[in-house]
């Protein structure tokens, strides 16, 4: 093995003592992180909505586009809870391309990890600090979890690391709300084999230490489509996939029953304004079928200040990875969910 060390070896500690949340700040955070999880456990029957850029990969437009979700939040507040996504390591199916904040905390400069870890820290510190928004971000290298989890309150394990041991066994030590997506390939099995190892407790080698969970009871689905052999995307929010993961809830028997539905990825096959048809539709079989209704009961929605995408980071606030929502359209679907609970 040729391992290169590219900087001292990093103290866990001193990290989390930068961007570190205090006082009323901090107060704040925890009473929404207790109202997120009453939501996961069924005793608030709020729609959750995990929202926002695809990618964090500019400070201030992040900062524009959380200040525009608090007020809109705040309007809201009675029948939808919002926890913002600031996404900030992001997986690449080959390796190239973009990989997130964290290895890039300018995009248009080379990779500076260690500074990209300062970055991190410091953009979920200023979105929570300066807006009152709590946040999620993905777990896609297990062991960076402790140098960010003391900020986020949602944590989502991707398509490509759902079947992976250390990502489900890290989850299971966990004490905040965490998603499992299906695989690329839509099995089921996987992601549901993966909420009942990241609820149960796990005894395993992690930072140098043997170490021993007590299990996430919080653990939950989110369905994100799929893609076949020939690279079609095969969608998974219909009525009769809904019934399906409903049943194997059942099954299982697992604790705190939940559905996120992805509406981008391959749900939309990455077309973003199906985001929009696919949250009505899923609001109709809500209405239509009772255990539908009681089971999916959140939304997880790319969205930024511009539509689209764009291939370098030229226009401000808008996506240099996955297609997003503009905020005129995030707003206008936002409130059309609401009107929509409210009948």
């Amino acid at each position: 093995m040729v391992f290169t060390a590219k900087s001292p070896k990093i103290d866990i500690q001193e990290v989390r003592s930068l961007s570190k949340l205090e006082g009323q700040v901090l107060a704040n955070k925890l009473q929404r992180d207790q109202e997120l999880e009453a939501i996961i456990r069924g005793e608030d029957q709020r729609i959750l909505l995990v929202i926002g850029p695809c990618s964090s990969d500019n400070e201030e437009a992040v900062l524009e586009y959380a200040k525009r979700l608090s007020k809109l939040q705040e309007e809201v507040k009675d029948r939808i809870f919002m926890v913002m996504r600031v996404y900030t390591a992001k997986p690449r199916t080959n390796g190239d391309g973009y990989k997130g904040l964290i290895h890039q905390p300018n995009a248009k400069e080379a990779p500076s990890l260690i500074n990209g870890i300062k970055a991190v820290r410091h953009l979920h510190y200023r979105v929570i600090s300066e807006t009152g928004m709590i946040t999620a971000d993905e777990m896609l290298y297990p062991e960076n979890l402790p140098l960010v989890d003391d900020l986020i309150s949602y944590m989502a394990v991707g398509a490509r690391s759902v079947e992976d041991q250390q990502h489900r066994f890290v989850a299971s030590g966990a004490d905040f709300a965490t998603g499992f997506k299906n695989p690329t390939s839509g099995n089921l099995n996987v992601m549901f084999n993966g909420i009942y190892a990241a609820q149960n407790k796990q005894s395993f080698l992690f930072l140098g230490k043997e170490v021993e969970t007590t299990g996430n009871p919080l653990s939950h689905a989110i369905l994100r489509g799929a893609l076949n052999e020939y690279g079609k995307n095969i969608p998974n929010y219909y009525y009769d996939n809904l019934m399906d993961t409903i049943a194997q809830y059942e099954k299982m028997g697992l604790e705190n029953p939940f559905i996120i539905i992805d509406t981008n990825h391959d749900n939309s096959g990455k077309q973003y304004m199906e985001q929009i048809r696919i949250v009505r539709q899923t609001l109709i079989n809500r209405d239509w079928n009772e255990k539908i209704k009681k089971y999916v009961r959140g939304f997880m929605i790319e969205s930024y200040l511009e539509d689209g995408r764009q291939n370098e980071p030229e226009v401000f606030g808008k996506s240099i990875t996955d297609p997003c929502l503009g905020w005129e359209n995030t707003e206008a679907l936002v409130r059309e969910i609401y009107q929509r609970l409210g009948e």
